[in-house]
């Protein structure tokens, strides 16, 4: 079985549905982004530092956080950029938002 493993290539993907990770992830993003609008500001806030420690949770190196909240329509909206040290760290942080 592992062989098989082995042996899969990108152009092979639509047979064994395997990928190479290289094809996958080339470092180029690393940078997960959140928007959402929420009816108040100490929702917004308890959600930004509940990501944020979700991300140093997952981090390398310090991860660049960069957020903004502001008036919208029918409460605020966050906004938050979390760029990590490279896109493995990026995957995990998503993965684990589902």
């Amino acid at each position: 079985m592992s062989d098989a493993i082995n042996k899969c290539s990108a152009q092979e993907t639509a047979v064994c549905c395997c990928v190479d990770v290289g094809t996958v992830m080339d470092n180029t993003d690393c940078t997960a982004s959140y928007s959402q609008v929420f009816a108040n500001q100490q929702d917004a806030e308890q959600t930004l530092a509940a990501l944020s420690e979700k991300a140093r949770s997952v981090e390398s190196d310090p991860c660049d956080i960069s957020s903004s909240i502001k008036p919208v329509d029918g409460g605020v909206q966050l906004d938050i950029d979390f760029t990590f040290a490279c896109q493995a760290e990026t995957m995990i942080f998503q993965l684990g938002l589902r």
